[in-house]
């Protein structure tokens, strides 16, 4: 599959809540760099667990690509994601039961024809606020 055909992939499999299908598009070490945002582990291979959890606490959650940029290993996708804060979340274990919608761009490396990274960057103050989160102090 080309890369484009990848992240496409990925994109549907997030939609569909197909968890499984997500190992036909990311490398089983799949580093996530973004593990600030969602509070998920810290180890090669948690951005599966991290998915989850998000689908769990947004249970109508989308993602809509809005433009996919491809070169050579290296995909960006510039999305609009939205969802309504059904479940528990590790940053609000009870739900707010408030709609998000906000834009974020992710960029994936691919390798052997899988995601084997992911970085984000996103809306998180629109995030925070559409969904009546307190926003997080200094440790």
């Amino acid at each position: 599959m080309s890369a484009t055909d990848v992240v496409t992939a990925f994109f549907a499999a997030v939609n569909e809540r197909r968890l499984a299908d997500l190992r036909l598009c990311m490398a089983a070490d799949v580093i996530d760099h973004n593990k600030i945002i969602h509070g998920e582990p810290d180890e090669p291979g948690a951005a599966f667990d991290a998915i989850a959890m998000q689908l769990e606490a947004f249970r109508d959650y989308h993602c809509r690509v809005d433009q996919l940029v491809v070169s050579g290993d290296t995909a960006v996708a510039r999305c609009t994601h939205s969802g309504t804060h059904t479940g528990p979340h590790p940053r609000m274990p009870v739900p707010t039961g408030r709609a998000f919608e906000t834009e974020m761009i992710l960029v994936f490396t691919l390798e052997d024809g899988l995601i084997s990274e992911i970085r984000a960057v996103s809306d998180r103050l629109g995030l925070f606020a559409q969904l009546a989160w307190p926003w997080p102090t200094a440790a």
